[in-house]
């Protein structure tokens, strides 16, 4: 496990990305990863990462997937797991020091910087892997450049983001609940972010040297009794209060939205459709 040279010191102005990473949030994206892990599997096992390689996971959070890569890759390969939060970072540390994986490197920093942060290791990487990131960034781009430095020819770029966000719905349709959504994606954009980011991900590829190799939709229907409920359900928690405090929503709108969501998750008729997540892999030419 590399520490000091690794993990740069840490900022006391640490910069949150919108979501937060308290506590709650960090237990949310532990039971997130566990509901889309056999999408992630896939997609890894499409875009080829195998034992002995240099995985990079961009923006890894506490680094639930990056357990799995480190697992994967084995001995004899490393897993590049860069994250702005110093916080998250130790929870990497502590994963991996509980399941005695020492293939793992935790580097301190903005992904919208990986030219910079990753130095050591351009030309290197054998797969690079962002889920849910390129969202939430004010320059994307930013990202699929660094890629471009780091990550070796031939070597590819597997992605899971958000295109066509706010058609998330419940049916039967219900006023109260779309207004939540439609400030959810006013809020990513207010900081900086694109909840329809995948729309513009393949031509920012092309621009920087990268051949879209595979792309298909992750659209998922969920009903109160499916695992994959508590996926929303576990987000409205952390986040509509977020909204409120945000001034997207006052209190009464999300008491109403709780409300109706109450009463779909009691209900054997209900279902949703889940936001759309879209699958790529691109190889660096």
């Amino acid at each position: 496990m590399s520490n000091a040279a690794s993990v740069k010191s840490a900022r006391a102005d640490e910069r949150e990305y919108v979501l937060g990473t308290h506590a709650e949030e960090s237990v949310r994206l532990g039971l997130q990863h566990r509901l889309w892990s056999a999408s992630a599997h896939q997609l890894w096992e499409r875009a080829v990462v195998a034992p002995g390689q240099t995985v990079l996971d961009v923006g890894c959070g506490p680094g639930h997937a990056s357990m799995d890569l480190a697992q994967i890759v084995g001995a004899g390969g490393r897993v590049l797991c860069v994250d702005e939060s110093a916080s998250y970072l130790h929870q990497v540390s502590d994963q991996a020091k509980a399941k005695r994986l020492d293939n793992v490197d935790r580097i301190l920093g903005d992904v919208q910087e990986l030219d910079t942060l990753l130095v050591d290791w351009s030309g290197r990487v054998d797969v690079a892997y962002a889920r849910w990131v390129l969202c939430f960034l004010r320059q994307p781009e930013r990202v699929i450049e660094g890629l471009a430095r780091v990550v070796k020819p031939g070597g590819r770029v597997a992605i899971q983001d958000y295109f066509n966000y706010e058609t998330m719905t419940l049916a039967p349709k219900r006023d109260e609940f779309s207004r939540v959504i439609r400030a959810v994606g006013r809020s990513f954009r207010d900081h900086g972010g694109n909840p329809d980011i995948m729309g513009v991900v393949p031509e920012m590829l092309a621009r920087n040297g990268f051949k879209v190799t595979h792309l298909s939709l992750n659209q998922r229907v969920a009903r109160p009794q499916d695992q994959i409920w508590h996926w929303p359900d576990s987000f409205w928690k952390v986040y509509v209060p977020r909204l409120v405090a945000g001034g997207f929503i006052n209190q009464h709108e999300a008491d109403e939205f709780m409300t109706v969501w109450h009463e779909a998750s009691a209900s054997r008729d209900a279902f949703m459709f889940l936001p759309p997540v879209v699958d790529l892999i691109a190889v660096r030419t």
